[in-house]
């Protein structure tokens, strides 16, 4: 399979050393610096640029007839489009916030959490992330993926970066919000933790990458297994988790 990778920071130089090591051709290796010469040669584009690149970059691919894997954030603002131009050319795309299987598991179990606790309104949900320095979104796109998750399954509306000043149920509006810590530490890959917490005890689950090798490797996965189809996917579909 021949791979364009779209974003040549840390994450694609792991990308493309799992790429090589899978029997995958890297034809383009593309930075602020370079064209998108050699695109129309591959079979599939990985993409983790930067959020201000992701728009141009996608777009290319569809124009080019190139499957895309996307795991840039911060361009959600402009996903619409992008799936409109997808369908217009009869693209196949997957956008993600994280391509770790290990981390698509916890989204399944957050949701699987939140079905279950929305029956109990003592429990009160905040989240907390944890992040590289160098990282330029906050919260992290796996933090707002995990707050939808929660909030498609329970009477939460809606998640805030704004610290709760008290926590009083009285305030209605307070108590649909869910709260993410975002933190940014050292050369932390990437930690989320979903916290249910009452006046008695507190449920909690975590996740914590070790190095940026699962956001890589599952990356490919998805570009192997998105090459020859049409449509508009997830990892759901990828992992087959639905």
């Amino acid at each position: 399979m021949k791979i364009a990778l779209l974003g040549y920071g840390k994450m694609g130089q792991v990308i493309e050393r799992i790429a090589l090591e899978r029997g995958h051709e890297i034809v383009l290796k593309k930075d602020e610096n370079n064209t998108f010469d050699g695109l129309s040669n591959a079979d599939v584009a990985i993409d983790f640029s930067v959020p201000t690149a992701a728009v141009s970059n996608i777009s290319n691919c569809f124009q080019a007839n190139v499957p895309v894997i996307s795991g840039t954030t911060g361009w959600l603002e402009n996903y619409d489009e992008v799936a409109a131009l997808c369908n217009e050319k009869n693209g196949a795309f997957i956008s993600s916030s994280n391509f770790s299987l290990g981390v698509n598991i916890f989204f399944e179990v957050n949701e699987y959490l939140a079905k279950i606790m929305s029956k109990f309104d003592s429990y009160k949900v905040s989240m907390e992330e944890i992040h590289h320095t160098q990282k330029l979104d906050a919260p992290s796109g796996t933090a707002i993926s995990l707050a939808k998750g929660v909030i498609e399954n329970s009477s939460y509306n809606n998640w805030t970066l704004e610290k709760p000043v008290a926590d009083d149920p009285s305030d209605s509006e307070l108590a649909k919000q869910i709260h993410i810590e975002a933190k940014r530490i050292g050369t932390v890959p990437g930690t989320h933790t979903v916290t249910y917490n009452s006046s008695v005890d507190a449920i909690e689950i975590k996740h914590t990458a070790h190095n940026r090798e699962g956001f890589a490797l599952g990356a490919v996965i998805a570009a192997e297994w998105i090459v020859g189809k049409q449509g508009i996917f997830t990892m759901k579909d990828v992992l087959e988790l639905k």
